[in-house]
């Protein structure tokens, strides 16, 4: 898995997720659960990950949006 963003912006990961989605990615977001953990203060960023071979396909798709800022280098 290669991780394309990594962020506390919730709406932010909704929308990479259904932008993904519409193109037939799956998205995998590892820590979305740690708010219990943390005590929902936000401070744990959530990480984005799409399988390594779809990686360029997502990068591209987010860059076409305008998410291109977002994205971790890699």
């Amino acid at each position: 898995m290669i991780e394309l963003l990594r962020t506390n912006d919730l709406v932010l990961i909704s929308r990479v997720e259904a932008i993904l989605a519409e193109i037939g990615l799956a998205v995998f977001v590892a820590d979305r659960h740690m708010s219990a953990l943390e005590g929902s203060l936000s401070f744990l960023p959530r990480r984005v990950l799409v399988a390594a071979d779809a990686a360029a396909r997502a990068r591209r798709a987010l860059a076409e949006a305008g998410l291109g800022a977002e994205l971790r280098d890699g």
